[in-house]
C-alpha cells in the first residue's frame, strides 16, 4: 500500500450521485457527484473530488472539518450573519466545525475535498 495518493480531478470511475435533502435545499435543483478517493482506515478522514450543479443549499458542518480547493466553477459561500465570499478556479478554503450558512453554485463548482470528521 503506498502512502501516496494522487487526487485525480476527472476520475475514469463512476460517481456516486446524490441532491440536497429537502432540509438543506433552498432554491434551485442542484445534483451533486461525488468520487470518493481515498480514507483513512476509520474512515474518519475522507477525500477526493465532488462537483455540483447551480443551486442554492444550506451549508452546515457540525462537527465536521473540510479543506475545499476549486478546479472548476463559482460557487458563493454565506455564513450565518456574514457576508457572502466568492470561490473560483483556484481557491481553497476551509469550513471549521461549527459552520452554518448557504452554500450558492453559480456556476457548475469541482473541487478536491478533505474531511475530518472527529471520533464520536
Amino acid at each position: 500500500m503506498s502512502l501516496l495518493k494522487t487526487i485525480e480531478h476527472n476520475p475514469s470511475f463512476a460517481p456516486r450521485e446524490d441532491k440536497p435533502t429537502a432540509e438543506r435545499l433552498i432554491s434551485g435543483s442542484p445534483e451533486f457527484k461525488t468520487w470518493a478517493q481515498d480514507a483513512s482506515h476509520d474512515e474518519l478522514v475522507r477525500t477526493g473530488v465532488w462537483e455540483a450543479t447551480p443551486g442554492l443549499t444550506h451549508s452546515i458542518k457540525g462537527t465536521t472539518f473540510e479543506f475545499c480547493h476549486i478546479i472548476s466553477g463559482v460557487v458563493e459561500i454565506t455564513p450565518k450573519d456574514g457576508e457572502p465570499v466568492t470561490y473560483k478556479a483556484g481557491d481553497s478554503f476551509v469550513m471549521k466545525p461549527g459552520f452554518v450558512g448557504t452554500w450558492k453554485t453559480i456556476e457548475t463548482v469541482r473541487k478536491i475535498y478533505l474531511v475530518v470528521t472527529p471520533k464520536a
